[in-house]
């Protein structure tokens, strides 16, 4: 959810208007025996499961517009139309049907992806699926199917056209090596004996809609769908992005286009897949307690913190180890000892006007590069800065772009620290204004644009801190959008909005309260 909501925050950055879906998937045989063994019918269980998640998202400042429920009635509308189009357009049937289903992961496996192993918990022989590890059952059963092999020379075709469709690049090989290897219809319902809980195939009462051709419908109901004729993209779609884990890319990156193409839909522009945060090297499991709460982490060290950390070690390719240490140490390093100390050292500063530097030298700086060969350096990293970092959020490298900008923090310190203006100062009475001296000004100035643009660019990372920061420089609200994240391109600000030395807004990275 951080991760989709930095993107849509990076959007509203640049003035464009950006729609957010999230929600819960909450139909099938796992959420039926789940509720079971919990005690509860099903619907009761799920909104349980469900306010969880509505109120992490607001505890993690997601701005997301739609919170959908696949229990939603609006949705159930949507899934049985598409369900009455595609048998209308001849892409559904019935059969007998036989395979290893795994109802943890809802979905068949064939036979060369399952395996007989020694339960080592229970001593009994089960068979698993080597993908992901969870029991499957042998199953027997009539139902209806999907015509999916019809597509695959058109999802291979799809993927050739747009080869940079998945992200990473690695896995958009193994989608296109899945389809070329051929594609079996695929299974779309399940007998109401054995799974009730869903939505009921329309005109036969007998079935049930397998979870995920109902749960993938979910990105176009609140899109608006099914349409009015000259309606369809009213709503947003297609997608620019869907962000997926790992573990689910076959149903979104070969059943979804499949479904969209029988309906005449389009598919989303781009999938984002990021991999998974393990802890102690371990995959996070309920079952064996290996889990991180994540409400009492946003507690112990704040939703900003949370953010950045997630979004500066959470890994897309390959899988990211979840650590307290880690936490503190990105805390003390990037945004305490880096961020905060440049912003105090520039601020605070008794032998300088920052309001002065930006009104005496921002035409000078902007205009032609300095003699001095570190300040034309420093001059030449912020001209480059807006673009290396919208580069890196056009490709969808949302940590990457978080890096190039820490990385300007970094190198703006050092360059802080080599000129060292506080040793250029000038004696001047307690109570006067500093004397000008032009060579601590084009310090100042260029320490200070550093700060006003990486300001402006983390706020979809840590939106508090970034408008403290704002508003620590003085920076107008309505000059805090990309636009104005580039050199020179605000003469305004210098004059902090708060009192700096006093109260909470004083200290931008205090000290985290685990270390008191």
């Amino acid at each position: 959810m951080v991760l989709t909501d930095i993107l849509k925050r990076w959007q509203l950055l640049q003035g464009r208007t950006a729609i957010l879906c999230t929600g819960t998937d909450e139909h099938g045989m796992k959420i039926q025996q789940a509720s079971s063994q919990a005690g509860s019918e099903p619907k009761p269980f799920c909104d349980k499961g469900a306010e969880v998640f509505k109120r992490l998202a607001a505890r993690a400042e997601v701005l997301n517009d739609h919170f959908v429920r696949t229990t939603d009635p609006e949705h159930k509308e949507a899934v049985e139309y598409a369900w009455f189009l595609l048998r209308e357009r001849g892409y559904i049937y019935t059969s007998k049907h036989e395979g290893w289903y795994s109802v943890s992961d809802e979905t068949f496996y064939p036979q060369s992806q399952v395996h007989l192993i020694l339960d080592p918990a229970t001593g009994r022989k089960i068979y698993m699926s080597m993908e992901t590890g969870k029991e499957v059952e042998w199953t027997s059963e009539t139902n209806y199917h999907f015509r999916l092999s019809a597509f695959r020379d058109r999802l291979l075709s799809f993927y050739a056209e747009n080869p940079d469709w998945v992200k990473p690049a690695s896995r958009m090989a193994d989608v296109v090596q899945a389809v070329s290897s051929g594609l079996e219809d695929l299974s779309i319902s399940r007998p109401v004996e054995r799974l009730s809980w869903g939505i009921r195939v329309p005109d036969d009462e007998s079935q049930t809609i397998y979870v995920w051709l109902d749960a993938l419908v979910n990105y176009i109901t609140k899109a608006g769908y099914p349409w009015q004729p000259g309606k369809e993209h009213v709503h947003g779609w297609p997608a620019d992005v869907q962000v997926i884990g790992k573990d689910i890319v076959r149903f979104h990156c070969i059943y979804w286009p499949a479904f969209l193409f029988a309906l005449d839909i389009p598919p989303p522009r781009n999938i984002l897949t990021h991999a998974h945060w393990t802890l102690g090297k371990q995959k996070m499991a309920k079952s064996t307690g290996n889990v991180v709460n994540p409400f009492f982490a946003l507690d112990r060290f704040g939703v900003d913190t949370m953010r950045y950390y997630l979004a500066h070690d959470g890994g897309i390719a390959q899988d990211a180890d979840y650590s307290n240490y880690y936490i503190i140490e990105r805390y003390k390093k990037g945004l305490q000892g880096g961020l905060g100390n440049l912003a105090s050292r520039v601020m605070r500063g008794k032998g300088w006007s920052v309001r002065r530097a930006v009104q005496d030298v921002r035409h000078e700086i902007v205009d032609a590069s300095p003699c001095d060969v570190s300040a034309a350096a420093q001059r030449a990293m912020l001209l480059e800065l807006p673009d290396a970092v919208a580069k890196e959020f056009g490709g969808l490298n949302v940590s990457n772009a978080l890096k190039a900008v820490m990385d300007a923090v970094y190198e703006t310190n050092k360059y802080l620290h080599a000129a060292s203006p506080w040793k250029q100062v000038p004696k001047f009475e307690k109570g006067s204004s500093p004397p000008r001296v032009p060579e601590i000004d084009r310090t100042i100035f260029l320490c200070a644009e550093t700060l006003r643009m990486v300001g402006i660019l983390l706020q979809p990372y840590v939106p508090n801190k970034a408008a403290q920061l704002l508003d620590m420089l003085g920076v107008q609200e309505d000059r805090r959008s990309f636009e104005h994240a580039r050199l020179g391109s605000d003469d305004s600000y210098g004059e902090s909005s708060v009192e700096l030395g006093r109260g909470p807004q004083s200290t931008l990275f205090p000290p985290l309260a685990s270390d008191l």
